[in-house]
Order: C-alpha cells, then structure tokens, then sequence
C-alpha cells in the first residue's frame, strides 16, 4: 500500500541536511565506542573467522553495523513492500525503487528470504546491515550452515555478508579510509571535493604538504609522499577537510553520502583506540 509519510522521510535524510560534526556526534559517542569494543570482543572468534575468509577487517565491520542499526537495535519495521511499492511511484528515484522492488519479488519468490521478515527501513533495506534487496541477490551469502540466508536474526549470515560485499567492491584491508586535516593559510577551493557522486582532483601527500595541509593536531602528515587520495569537504567552503583513499570510494559504494562514510571511518578508527 502507499505511504505518504515514505515519501516525507526520502526528503528529509539526515546526510543531506546535517553539518559533518553535528552528524558524527550524533552517532558517535563513548557510549557507542564502548559498545562497539565490547561487541569486538564478544564476538571475536566469529570476527576472526570472518577476516581470515575475506580479508576485511573487523573493526570497520563493527563500525558499519554500529552506524547502519545500532547494532542491530535500529532495523526497521517498515513494511518494506510497501515502502519500495511507495517510492516507486515517487518521482525522485522511480526507476531504481522499482528495480529494486523487482529483484524483492524475485528474492521472495525464490525464497532467498521470507516473506514474514521483510521489515526494515523506509528505503527498503532490510536487516543488520541494512541491505538493499539488489545487494542481498548480489552478496549475501549464508555463512552459519542454515538453510536459508537471514540478515535480520542471524549475526554469522549478516556480518559475513557485509564483509563479502566490501570484499567484492574492492576493499583494501592494508589501506586507510582517510583522516581529517587543517590547513592555516588560504588554498585553492577547487582542490576540494564536496559532491559524493564525482570526487576529482587526485592529489599526491607530498602535493599535499607542500600547499600547508597538516595533520588535524598540527603535526606533520606521516604518509608516503607518493600516496594519492582526495580533499572532501563535505559541509561546503566552512567545516573539517579530510584526506581520503580508495577505501573511502568503498564506503561510497554503500552509501553515496560523504558524512556517512566518514562517520563509519570515525567510528571504526575509535574502536582501534
């Protein structure tokens, strides 16, 4: 069936309208970082086992899961037929809801997943991790020996799943996600990125340096001079600038939003600490 206040929600996501640090203190306090170590540790023969078949590491793994359903407490319980039938008939993003509610009736219909468990957020996306029904056809697998897939109830199905996906998309276990920096005296605003769809300007660490940029603490940025990456800017000509790599295009492959990706970075170098 419709629902009008789907549509509400679609206009107004947090990622578009939020200030950087208002949106990463909002997901990212003592609490949750405790919380994400704790769960580290808990489930570290899992996390292990995870790591040593896909080569993710776990920390970005927990921060993913910590930000995405906080911890599994936020999934959603929207009827998400509804919500991708709703979306479908907006005139935003039609022709993607539409595909993906396709590929749901085909998941159910070949029971990939159950129909009695297909709750989630407004967007459609279902589970710990909240995956899109494209992504479920596309990388979940079923990593605890049941007959079935399930990312709502079963912890091993879902976090093997996302390490799966971030695997598959090219995740580069050895490599950073990225790191805020500063700089004092003025730079060239076209160096700076602030669209998630179309980062440009790839710049070197020693081109880097030599315009003034720093560490955010004022040190000097402690990298290879050869490594290139991109200056975001998420919050426009004012708020923090950070350095990313091609480990941050991953996480914009999960979510094409620049405060998002930098708040599951945030959170996983947090846990690391």
């Amino acid at each position: 069936k419709y629902l009008e206040r789907i549509v509400a929600l679609d206009r107004k996501q947090p990622e578009f309208f939020e200030k950087t640090y208002e949106y990463i203190e909002k997901r990212v306090d003592e609490k949750k970082i405790q919380t994400a170590k704790n769960l580290l540790n808990e489930n570290s023969v899992l996390l292990d086992k995870v790591n040593n078949k896909f080569n993710v590491d776990k920390e970005i793994l927990i921060a993913l899961w910590g930000i995405e359903t906080n911890f599994g407490v936020n999934k959603g319980k929207v009827d998400i037929i509804s919500a991708l039938s709703t979306l479908s008939f907006d005139n935003r993003r039609p022709e993607y809801f539409e595909k993906e509610l396709i590929i749901l009736l085909k998941l159910i219909d070949n029971k990939t997943i159950k129909y009695e468990s297909l709750y989630g957020s407004w967007a459609g996306a279902i589970g710990n991790f909240q995956f899109m029904p494209s992504t479920i056809q596309k990388y979940a697998i079923n990593f605890d020996d049941n007959t079935e897939i399930d990312l709502i109830n079963s912890f091993q199905d879902s976090i093997a799943s996302a390490a799966n996906y971030l695997k598959m998309i090219g995740w580069n276990n050895k490599d950073l996600w990225g790191f805020e920096i500063k700089i004092d005296n003025n730079f060239d605003n076209s160096l700076i990125n602030t669209d998630s769809r179309n980062l440009k300007n790839k710049i070197s660490i020693a081109q880097l340096k030599s315009l003034g940029f720093k560490n955010k603490n004022g040190s000097e940025i402690k990298l290879i001079d050869k490594k290139e990456g991109w200056v975001i800017r998420p919050d426009g000509e004012d708020g923090p600038i950070y350095i990313v790599f091609d480990n941050f295009l991953r996480l914009l492959e999960w979510n094409r939003s620049l405060r998002f990706a930098i708040t599951v970075g945030t959170l996983s170098d947090k846990i690391k600490i």
